[in-house]
């Protein structure tokens, strides 16, 4: 898995998003999100919005994502 796959899979998933994933080693990434989608919600909402968009990866293929999400 590699960032830009990340980044993708995150924009697929919350259109309109503004994404940027980074990480060099494969598994372990950080990505900072702002979408409108975010507005009123808790961090804690924000965060399962994003591992929703990641399925199955996250725990296999991305074995950490460490967040900053926000809205616009």
């Amino acid at each position: 898995m590699q960032a830009q796959d990340i980044q993708q899979l995150i924009e697929d998933g919350l259109p309109g998003a503004q994404v940027v994933v980074r990480g060099d080693d494969g598994q372990h990434f950080e990505a900072e999100i702002i979408y409108t989608g975010f507005a009123g919600k808790s961090v804690v909402e924000q965060h399962r919005m994003v591992y929703g968009t990641l399925g199955k990866r996250m725990g296999g293929e991305i074995h950490a994502l460490a967040l900053r999400t926000r809205a616009e």
